[in-house]
């Protein structure tokens, strides 16, 4: 069965370039076979593509993916995408999407965590992995990341279906690991981490921060990564996007999304703990 994947973007902060990401996520998506995927954009994005409008925009897709940080949607949209999550449907929260719409309560909670945006401890706990368990962290601090670099992925939940057969640990490729996010983090389950070493990046926690992660929004099913870094000045440097890691768990995630399982193999050049691979 082919998949309706409804790609919303259009806008992005001066950190990020949207044209760049989501034209590769709606192409890794496209190349398993098992997505058709259309792309929505804002009112501000220009002739790029059909703008935001009516509630209707989520009724005939099987997952939606949001590559997004801008101005908030129109309110019958943004009630529609609670309806069609609270009832079952499927998200997908990409990166940049972090920091989107930090004054609209039900997408913080669709997104379990987020960052920057005036976000702080009123905004919720930060969520991490420590001692073999996710804990709440309450302690102050806002979101934060260290220079972009290789750092290794931990699979934290090796029976779910996302992450079935993935390597206990492996190597991500040139990306921002974001740190120190909070939010309401109800229903949220962490997948895999990542952690760099604080005493040498003094902006990285030494944390083992989220990475990958679900989260039950009603019937619905969320996945939400935060991979994928590519700035405005990165044409040629996607490196973040091209790493295997980064593809495969966002298939997997838009798949599970969707359905509740998985049939996505894990490839042959899926990243190991000894180094990263690409797809160029």
């Amino acid at each position: 069965m082919t998949l309706r994947a409804l790609l919303v973007t259009g806008q992005s902060s001066q950190y990020h370039d949207w044209r760049v990401t989501s034209a590769a996520i709606g192409r890794r998506l496209e190349e398993t076979g098992r997505f058709t995927v259309r792309i929505v954009t804002t009112l501000n994005a220009g002739p790029a593509g059909p703008v935001l409008h009516g509630p209707a925009l989520f009724a005939d897709c099987d997952v939606v993916i949001v590559d997004y940080e801008g101005d908030r949607w129109p309110p019958d949209v943004e009630a529609a995408l609670e309806r069609y999550v609270r009832e079952g449907g499927g998200l997908v929260i990409v990166h940049a999407t972090d920091n989107a719409f930090p004054s609209w309560p039900a997408f913080q909670a669709l997104c379990g965590v987020g960052g920057w945006g005036g976000r702080d401890e009123s905004s919720g706990p930060k969520v991490r992995w420590r001692d073999g368990v996710q804990v709440l962290d309450t302690s102050p601090g806002v979101a934060m990341h260290p220079p972009r670099q290789d750092f290794v992925v931990v699979t934290r939940a090796p029976d779910h279906p996302i992450m079935r057969g993935l390597p206990p640990m492996w190597v991500h490729a040139d990306d921002e690991l974001y740190s120190q996010l909070r939010g309401p983090a109800e229903g949220l389950e962490v997948l895999a981490t990542g952690c760099i070493d604080a005493s040498v990046h003094p902006k990285a926690t030494g944390e083992h921060e989220p990475v990958l992660m679900t989260i039950r929004y009603g019937r619905g099913r969320v996945f939400h990564t935060t991979l994928g870094h590519v700035g405005p000045a990165d044409a040629n440097r996607t490196t973040a996007i091209d790493c295997a890691g980064f593809i495969v768990t966002l298939q997997r995630g838009a798949e599970w999304a969707a359905t509740g399982e998985v049939i996505v193999d894990v490839p042959s050049d899926f990243p190991t703990a000894r180094g990263t691979r690409l797809r160029v």
